[in-house]
């Protein structure tokens, strides 16, 4: 039976964001889809950086609930 507070689901869910959003901006960095200035993109480098973003962030969510959430081997 697993048994999860509201707080570890939330924790879960905010440091995925961040940390796929984080990712997903330096990944659109690298590849050149991301201009200092939001109005200065293209709309296919918005879709592109968006995208990115997302992604990570819900694989980073994915990962970490994975890992905080499995029972311990005892």
């Amino acid at each position: 039976m697993i048994t999860t507070s509201a707080l570890t689901v939330l924790m879960i869910i905010s440091l995925g964001c961040m940390a796929g959003t984080a990712t997903g901006l330096v990944i659109g960095f690298a590849l050149k889809k991301q201009k200092r200035e939001w109005s200065a993109m293209s709309r296919s480098e918005k879709t592109t950086n968006i995208a990115l973003v997302l992604v990570c962030s819900v694989l980073f969510c994915a990962g970490l609930a994975w890992y905080s959430l499995q029972a311990p081997l005892v």
